[in-house]
């Protein structure tokens, strides 16, 4: 009779485990329907646990965070994003977009009105100085847009004769490479706060070109094929990564660990497939994560 009961007491003792081991799984599964497990004082744990995020990203560049029909930004950026906030447990619906243009991308981070940035962000030293990058997780290049109809920009050597205008947005790195190419950046570059603007002043005969990374304007071109070609070939290379605070080593970490295992299970070229790469720009090798 005795045995009988220690066996009852201890098969209930591994019902009970069992039932405990089946919710912590369920808690950790990254469905984006609670909050996960993460170490006491991490920015990952303060995001799990609010259930909430700010994720700066850019609202005017197609295939990578264009607003869309829903009233929120569509494209690459913004599902690299999604593919973080899932692995924090927090809900796809819980994100709050903040735009984020070139000029304040930094701004943003380090005075906290973003959790992370994921703008089309070129990682560069420059930027290090006051903010930390997590990836990167693509490749671009710098190229040049211009009318359908024009033969006289073939590459950035078309600006060197000093009389055609190019446009590009304030803070940016294809601002600062154009520099290089022009003859006179006084009267030559014109700068706006986003390549909207920049776009709009091609189409108006205001500028004679647009230079930025290759996908955004693949993405112009993808809309307006009857007014728009790329000149030339890629001229730099631009590794985009996503921009957090300088000193969150622990969240940079996190990031560069999700990254690396949306690259190897799928999930990163889907997120491409359902955007930039509609518009014929090459994902290419998934690059090698840069854990400094």
């Amino acid at each position: 009779m005795r045995m009988k009961r220690m066996a009852a007491v201890a098969a209930a003792a591994a019902l009970a485990l069992g039932m405990t081991a089946c919710g912590d799984n369920k808690g950790d599964e990254g469905t984006g329907s609670g909050s996960k497990s993460f170490a006491a004082g991490s920015t990952m744990e303060r995001l799990s646990k609010a259930q909430k995020i700010k994720v700066g990203t850019k609202f005017d560049q197609p295939g990578f965070g264009l607003k869309g029909l829903s009233g929120k930004p569509e494209g690459f950026d913004v599902e690299v994003a999604k593919i973080i906030v899932k692995e924090l447990g927090i809900p796809e619906d819980k994100i709050e977009y903040v735009e984020t243009p070139s000029k304040v991308r930094e701004d943003k981070i380090v005075d906290g009105s973003v959790d992370l940035v994921a703008a089309t962000y070129t990682i560069n030293d420059k930027r290090k100085e006051r903010i930390a990058f997590a990836g990167p997780y693509y490749e671009a290049g710098q190229n040049i847009l211009v009318k359908k109809d024009d033969t006289t920009i073939t590459g950035p050597d078309s600006f060197q004769d000093g009389t055609k205008k190019v446009c590009s947005v304030t803070g940016s790195t294809p601002a600062e490479e154009i520099k290089k190419h022009v003859k006179d950046v006084a009267t030559q570059l014109v700068l706006f706060d986003t390549y909207d603007k920049c776009r709009d002043a091609l189409k108006g005969g205001q500028v004679d070109a647009v230079t930025t990374d290759n996908v955004i304007l693949l993405g112009y071109v993808a809309k307006d094929e009857a007014s728009f070609k790329l000149a030339g070939e890629n001229f730099t290379k631009e590794p985009y990564g996503i921009g957090v605070k300088k000193e969150d080593t622990d969240f940079r970490n996190f990031i560069n660990d999700v990254l690396e295992k949306a690259m190897q299970d799928g999930r990163w070229k889907k997120a491409w497939d359902d955007t930039a790469g509609k518009f014929g720009a090459q994902l290419g090798t998934a690059p090698t994560i840069n854990r400094y």
